[in-house]
């Protein structure tokens, strides 16, 4: 399987999924730490992909994307963004109807 066939197939069968550095119980940098702290007040459960351990979807998402930076949030396929992005949903009321949208699906 090709590495954008693999980053398909993971927005495919997740509905909320964040590419991040790390994992949501050790997050690697700070943009990561507020994007799993936002979406943890929102939801239970969300996969994610630690690009610091892939490499290769490290380095070929930012194309797919054509988002340059890590995290990436995805909901039902759909790139919400980066940490910037979630906290502003968080705070206006947003994301947890985002979220909400998936975990109904």
């Amino acid at each position: 399987m090709t590495i954008i066939k693999k980053i398909k197939s993971q927005i495919l069968n997740s509905p909320i999924l964040i590419y991040m550095k790390g994992s949501p119980e050790n997050p690697q940098c700070g943009f990561s730490a507020r994007a799993v702290q936002a979406l943890s007040l929102c939801v239970n459960n969300f996969d994610y992909v630690d690009v610091l351990i892939n490499p290769e979807i490290r380095k070929e998402l930012p194309k797919y994307s054509k988002w340059p930076t890590f995290p990436q949030l995805w909901v039902n396929k759909n790139l919400i963004g980066g940490s910037d992005i979630i906290i502003e949903l968080l705070k206006n009321g947003k994301l947890k109807k985002i979220l909400k949208s998936a975990t109904l699906k």
